[in-house]
């Protein structure tokens, strides 16, 4: 299987990981990470390259999972930072969908994405957790699918995330059988 078949599988997968099992603070962190390195890859030279698509990604999930897990003493602090680095990627990956320019609009998207990824967390912990984990899986899951299917960009894609984050909410915040809920 070459490389440019495995980057749209792995990053499935880790949206499908991220949507189930999302509100668990290791798992966020590398679904934070992963999105991260899938949405600056359009700022790193040569990062078009089959295996720095693979490598971006797993090294940032990698980090972001590393620091979630060892961080549990320090637990309010990491949340906040993936709080807003999570609203900042989330909003790059929405602006991403509809290819939007990197002007200064997209930096004040990015910004208030940011902003809005600290107030949630610093309000709403649990639920934020599960907010952002079915944002991110939601992305990731999109993101790795337009790849086969570019018509998904757009209003079809984001209506896509909705859909499997709202899912991922409900699932997480034991709407559906005996999940527990997080609140």
């Amino acid at each position: 299987m070459e490389v440019n078949q495995v980057f749209p599988i792995l990053v499935i997968a880790i949206g499908i990981v991220v949507l189930v099992f999302g509100k668990r603070l290791a798992v966020l962190g590398a679904a934070v990470g992963a999105l991260l390195g899938v949405v600056l890859m359009r700022f790193i030279p040569g990062s078009s390259d089959p295996f720095m698509m693979l490598l971006i990604p797993i090294l940032l999930g990698v980090i972001g999972f590393l620091v979630a897990g060892f961080a549990k003493g320090i637990v309010n602090i990491i949340l906040i930072v993936m709080g807003v680095l999570g609203g900042a990627a989330i909003m790059m990956g929405f602006l991403n969908l509809f290819n939007a320019s990197t002007d200064l609009l997209y930096m004040i998207l990015v910004v208030a994405g940011g902003v809005i990824g600290w107030i949630l967390v610093r309000r709403y912990k649990d639920w934020a957790m599960m907010i952002l984990a079915g944002l991110i899986g939601g992305l990731l899951v999109t993101r790795g699918l337009t790849v086969w299917m570019p018509f998904l960009q757009g209003t079809l894609g984001t209506l896509i995330v909705i859909v499997l984050a709202g899912g991922s909410i409900a699932y997480q915040g034991g709407f559906f059988g005996k999940t527990k809920s997080a609140g």
